[in-house]
């Protein structure tokens, strides 16, 4: 059966929890529609965290993000939902996006959102 948009994040136990270290996504294929026109919009999502006791499972990822592919989200509203929902489902030290947006109407965005403190030397 082929899989499915699904916002249901799976995650997996860390297998270093006492280490911090750092995980970074890069995601070039993100896409929500514009909530005033309705067009595609199309974002490269840069997620890095230092996790604590899980780690997010790669495929669901893949998934939660394709759900976005059908909904009407401005951009600094859809990038905050991500990452609470992402924070809410792993619990890390430390999380980060970056949602670089392709060019719309001229105008090149790029919205950047974080939960907790950085760590000194990951």
């Amino acid at each position: 059966m082929p899989s499915r948009p699904s916002k249901n994040l799976k995650t997996f136990s860390n297998p270093n929890p006492k280490r911090p270290y750092e995980i970074r996504f890069e995601c070039p294929e993100f896409t929500c529609l514009c909530p005033m026109t309705g067009q595609p919009d199309f974002a490269t999502l840069h997620i890095r965290y230092v996790p604590k006791d899980l780690c997010l499972e790669l495929k669901a990822l893949k998934l939660y993000l394709w759900s976005y592919r059908n909904e009407g989200a401005f951009h600094e509203a859809v990038t905050n939902r991500i990452l609470d929902d992402l924070v809410a489902a792993s619990k890390p030290r430390f999380m980060e996006i970056l949602a670089d947006f392709y060019v719309r109407g001229g105008i090149h965005t790029t919205v950047k959102v974080r939960h907790g403190k950085e760590p000194e030397a990951v």
